[in-house]
């Protein structure tokens, strides 16, 4: 009869483990505070420094990947809020460049691309940021057509300076 119990807990556990979702949201404030979003998957975060157009900046950036999409906020810190606000089109375009994309027309900050990875086409959706001295990229970069619009909208839209 134990064993009979052992089987239906594993069972049990099996099932539950098939039902978990793809996408499991959980509220993400950075260590720092400097920001607030909801990430589809537990994030890992990575330090390392960047040239932004001439400015020398320490980037962390903070990610979580579910089925191949990743989703990721960048900070840097400029020496001065003016400074942050004109950093994000050399920001922006740095991140156009690693996919071999052109800018779109206009002024905007936001990005809607797509380019060529390392697996064929992907696609980089973002917003980009800058809250005093902080500079922000909010970005979603994956396969075209594999990125579930409500998805990229959830992760975008929760995002929050603070």
């Amino acid at each position: 009869m134990h064993l009979k119990q052992l089987s239906y807990a594993a069972l049990a556990v099996l099932t539950l483990a098939s039902c978990s979702p793809t996408y499991n949201w959980r509220d993400y404030t950075s260590s720092d505070g400097s920001f607030r979003v909801l990430f589809p998957a537990k994030p890992s975060t990575h330090t390392r420094p960047i040239d932004l157009g001439g400015i020398k900046v320490d980037m962390t950036m903070t990610a979580a990947e579910v089925e191949g999409t990743t989703f990721a906020v960048g900070t840097a810190v400029a020496p001065d809020a003016a400074l942050a606000q004109a950093t994000l089109p050399a920001m922006r375009q740095a991140l156009l460049r690693n996919i071999g994309a052109s800018a779109p027309a206009g002024e905007t900050l936001d990005v809607d691309a797509v380019g060529k990875g390392n697996g064929g086409p992907v696609r980089l959706v973002g917003r980009f940021v800058a809250k005093g001295a902080r500079m922000y990229q909010v970005i979603v970069v994956g396969k075209p057509g594999a990125m579930p619009p409500e998805h990229t909208e959830q992760f975008l839209s929760s995002f929050a300076p603070q």
